[in-house]
């Protein structure tokens, strides 16, 4: 599908959310079944996509999946109950018609702070039949800036890799404890311990005025009248890619509720004792995320020091920078996403001539390394090494090409005795060697991977054993990619680039059904044009330590993914609060159009190689594409993806006006850009130079926009694939994406399998033969010491579930979606895709060969509250056989495919035509 005839299909469901796209098929099969059972009860309660937050801010978002065994159900209606902990109803919705699932707001009475509440939701059938009620669930509410009642601290110190530890001995209430909530915020990461152990993990890779708090519950941790210490290890390492430098602080309010009605509330003030960790003074592993190497001496470790009883008599007292609010902390809100962490071991341990140990834990991974030393002598140095690649005498190699210009160094200094060194910052690595004479086994060496945390997975499984692989290593990039920030590189930037964010949000919203991280992102750049971009652009990097810096293209990307997120999630009032930064885009990008061409050129922005559009990168991905032009046609294509989408936004916000002038916009530079920007073949040229004549160069990448983006007039699009196929893969990593998708568009489906699962040439296929377990930043990386652990590769993984499972996604929240196999390319495919209101299954599989007797067999599960318009390869209706509850109706033919529209339900669909 291409973006634009998929927008009109969007918009229609759009503007009828809560009416006929979602609540009913008159005149279907489904229709006229009799009304059958009451709905079951509805299930995975989520306040804001999460199923029990702890700081929810403002209204809180309820979403639920509506369950019924009736076929073709809908959801008509819901209501909503909410009480507080002595059972009190605060608001109740009443039975409110909409087929909304998600997002619902709340619309009661104000909630207090700091405070727990239950809730709970039934619906109503397309009869009227109403649900049981849901099991309850709960949720906390947060707290403002002026509620929080704690001081800043930090220790006094110019060190500019600074860890502290701090600490605060206080007795737990004599009353039993009910509920017991740490609020905490750290500029840049922080290690909360409550009497010895981690409670949370966390970094706050935010500019120091709009910080994230985190809130953790401990209330099974504290016993009434028991000693207790609050403890945290803090670190700040000043600027960074994605890292402002902030200052260095620590705020900590801990509430505990006793059964007797009183409230308990320790909070970070001058009472607290700080001391230096047992960091040594190390170098910087690089230049661009700027880590430090870790080396720890673990004999300065105060042991026992997050434990009560300990003496911290000759520890300092913090220096207090004042309550919050301050000058520097202005705000503080609460974090939505979370990380999860995992210890793996190694798939194998080889140990060296030398007697060191190399560990390979069989794919790059972003994680700590982990070693206990069981036996550790006091003053033994040991030297440790993480990375990417093996030397030819097995070590781990050293050298700057294979680990992205990072020094992958660690060091440890043994105490007497059994101890375990872990370090403090995740980096990405495959390999990691221990030196000789540590003392140590085998099994002693681990790691514990972090990542974003997801609640549901897609399963994709096709015929080639091929793509299966490259999905596989694109899924597992996405994830790894996505930390408190989508990355561009767990090792060496470690930034969230805009470019980036868009391709692994893309991947992890598809293999993932991501929502807050994206959410998240999209805020970021959100602030990003208040902090820094009156003018309308966006920062190519956000949060950021060299402050204002864009990239024009990147920030073009930007309405797009919006309307995506959108259009997977439902989420309106996300895309409201972005409607405003869309639209400054568009007036960015319009402001650059010249009068005589009718063409955006020479947009402004970006330096060096990105001066005006980084096209595709790094350079050696644009296979020639000509730079030397004025007219770019891809930032062009790009700004005819900005009005549209922001077109399609204010559609959906009811901006009707707004919407007309957009689109007419939008027409009028797709003209422009068919007029001039072709050669007379119809195949794309890169470009107009500055005197208005065309480039002689006609890439891969434009010709593939020109069809991904619908630019392309359908009678050419034949052609168009055809050259593009053509070229094999001339497009990176990053943009590779749109080659597929394009590739689909222009019926070539076998030219998608071959461009994932070429092992000779450019592309996945190739990563996997040379060894690669992550995407790459560019397909020739090891040749170009580029990044072997770069996600934005990992964007096309949802054309494998669209190109080949055959699910794409065609209303906001995935009301609706299409159903499609492809003609060729594959003999089948079987997964499960996680849409905003359910998991949609799939089976397909294409039988017989010459000779023998042909067909396609479908199996599809298609959640409540969703419509499907399914695709059957056949020449006529007479060629399939529909069966299961409340069938399909047949609703035309179309290239090769009988339509069928279905509701919720399982059904089967065998063509005797392949």
């Amino acid at each position: 599908m291409n973006r634009s005839t998929g927008s009109r299909t969007v918009l229609a469901a759009a503007a009828t959310m809560t009416a006929a796209a979602v609540v009913a098929l008159p005149g279907t099969a489904q229709g006229a079944v009799k009304a059958g059972h009451a709905p079951q009860a509805p299930a995975s309660l989520t306040v804001g996509d999460q199923a029990r937050p702890l700081s929810v801010e403002g209204a809180p978002r309820f979403g639920w999946r509506p369950r019924d065994v009736d076929p073709g159900e809908v959801q008509s209606a819901y209501e909503i109950a909410v009480r507080d902990a002595s059972g009190k109803t605060v608001w109740d919705s009443g039975r409110v018609t909409s087929a909304s699932q998600e997002y619902v707001p709340y619309a009661g009475p104000a909630l207090a702070s700091e405070t727990t509440y239950t809730w709970k939701v039934r619906t109503w059938d397309r009869t009227g039949k109403a649900s049981p009620w849901s099991r309850a669930a709960s949720f906390d509410t947060g707290l403002s800036d002026g509620q929080w009642g704690a001081s800043w601290i930090r220790r006094t110190t110019a060190e500019s890799d600074d860890y502290t530890l701090a600490r605060k001995d206080f007795t737990v209430g004599a009353s039993p404890v009910v509920r017991a909530r740490v609020h905490i915020s750290a500029d840049q990461q922080y290690d909360l311990r409550l009497n010895g152990e981690t409670v949370d993990r966390g970094p706050a890779f935010e500019y120091a005025d709009d910080l994230f708090y985190k809130t953790v519950d401990v209330t099974s941790r504290l016993k009434a009248g028991g000693d207790a210490t609050l403890g945290a290890v803090y670190h700040w390492y000043g600027s960074g890619q994605g890292r402002p430098k902030g200052e260095p602080g620590l705020l900590v309010r801990l509430v505990i509720d006793h059964a007797d009605g009183t409230r308990q509330v320790v909070v970070s003030d001058g009472t607290w004792k700080v001391a230096r960790g047992p960091w040594k003074t190390a170098p910087r592993r690089n230049g661009d995320g700027a880590d430090w190497v870790e080396d720890v001496d673990g004999t300065a470790e105060p042991l026992g020091w997050d434990r009560p009883g300990f003496d911290a008599s000759s520890w300092a007292a913090p220096q207090v920078v004042g309550a919050h609010p301050t000058a520097t902390f202005k705000h503080v809100h609460g974090q939505e996403t979370s990380l999860a962490y995992e210890t793996v071991h190694p798939v194998k341990v080889t140990k060296l001539a030398s007697g060191a140990l190399v560990a390979d834990f069989g794919k790059v991974i972003p994680a700590v390394p982990v070693v206990r030393f069981r036996n550790g002598t006091a003053g033994r140095h040991v030297d440790m090494h993480a990375g990417y690649m093996l030397a030819d005498d097995g070590t781990v190699s050293r050298s700057k090409d294979d680990n992205q210009d990072t020094d992958l160094t660690y060091g440890y200094t043994q105490r007497d005795g059994d101890q375990t060194f872990r370090a403090f910052t995740y980096e990405g690595f495959r390999y990691f060697e221990v030196g000789p004479g540590a003392g140590i086994d085998p099994e002693d060496i681990s790691a514990v991977v972090q990542h974003n945390s997801v609640d549901r997975t897609a399963t994709v499984r096709t015929s080639d054993k091929g793509v299966n692989a490259a999905y596989a290593m694109m899924a597992r990039s996405a994830l790894y990619g996505s930390q408190s920030q989508f990355l561009d590189t767990p090792t060496r930037e470690k930034g969230q680039f805009l470019g980036d964010a868009v391709d692994t949000s893309t991947a992890a919203m598809g293999a993932f059904g991501e929502r807050r991280l994206t959410r998240q992102a999209i805020q970021e750049f959100i602030a990003s044009q208040a902090r820094y971009w009156p003018d309308g652009r966006l920062n190519s990097v956000y949060p950021n330590g060299d402050g204002k810096r864009d990239i024009p293209d990147y920030t073009e990307m930007f309405p797009g993914w919006v309307w995506d997120y959108f259009e997977q999630s439902g989420d309106a009032a996300t895309l409201a609060q972005a409607y405003p930064v869309m639209n400054a885009v568009a007036g960015y990008v319009r402001r650059y159009i010249d009068s005589g061409t009718g063409l955006v050129t020479d947009l402004e922005g970006g330096s060096g190689q990105y001066k005006y559009g980084i096209i595709d990168w790094p350079a050696t991905m644009r296979y020639g594409h000509d730079m030397d032009t004025a007219a770019r046609t891809v930032i062009n294509v790009l700004g005819v993806d900005v009005l549209n989408a922001t077109a399609r936004a204010a559609d959906a916000l009811g901006k009707t006006d707004e919407a007309a002038a957009l689109r007419k916009e939008a027409g009028t530079l797709t003209g422009a850009i068919n007029a001039k920007l072709r050669r007379a073949d119809g195949i794309y040229i890169d470009g107009l130079k500055s005197d208005g004549t065309q480039s002689t160069h006609a890439s891969q990448i434009v010709n593939a926009y020109a069809v991904a983006y619908g630019i392309a007039p359908a009678g050419s699009r034949e052609a168009i694939g055809s050259y593009i196929a053509g070229l094999g893969m001339q497009m990176g990593p990053m943009t590779a994406h749109r080659l597929l998708q394009a590739l689909d568009d222009a019926g070539r489906p076998g030219d998608v399998v071959t461009r994932l699962t070429d092992t000779e040439g450019p592309g996945w296929g190739n990563i996997l033969a040379r060894g690669g377990t992550f995407t790459w930043e560019s397909w020739d990386a090891p040749e170009t010491g580029q990044s072997f652990s770069h996600p934005w590769g990992s964007t096309s993984l949802v054309d494998v579930q669209r190109s080949l499972l055959g699910v794409t996604v065609t209303a906001p929240a995935g009301a609706s979606v299409r159903i499609q196999p492809p003609l060729s390319g594959i003999s089948g495919a079987t997964g499960t895709i996680p849409v905003q209101r359910g998991d949609v299954g799939v089976r397909w599989t294409r039988r017989g060969g010459a000779g023998q007797e042909q067909g396609v067999s479908l199996s599809v599960d298609v959640p409540v509250n969703v419509t499907a318009e399914i695709r059957v390869p056949a020449r006529s209706a007479r060629d399939v056989r529909v069966s299961g509850p409340g069938g399909a109706r047949f609703t035309g033919m179309q290239g090769g495919y009988a339509v069928f529209q279905a509701g919720s339900g399982r059904l089967t669909f065998q063509s005797t035509h392949a």
